[in-house]
């Protein structure tokens, strides 16, 4: 898990409306979600029971496509 120290923007009210981040932080949890989306996307292949078929020829077939 990723620890990040975060600072709240609080409206009139005190309530949290908002989150500051480090920079650095940020891109941390860019490359997280990246990071699960493909985790995701793979997950999503290996259910769908379709047949795998090379990179290549799946680039060849989108470029047909267009």
């Amino acid at each position: 898990m990723i620890r990040f120290k975060q600072h709240y923007i609080i409206d009139e009210n005190g309530n949290q409306i908002g989150v500051f981040l480090n920079i650095e932080d940020y891109h941390k949890i860019l490359e997280e979600l990246e990071e699960l989306a493909s985790i995701r996307a793979y997950d999503d292949a290996k259910e769908s029971g379709d047949e795998a078929i090379p990179f290549e020829q799946a680039v060849a077939e989108i470029e047909q496509e267009h």
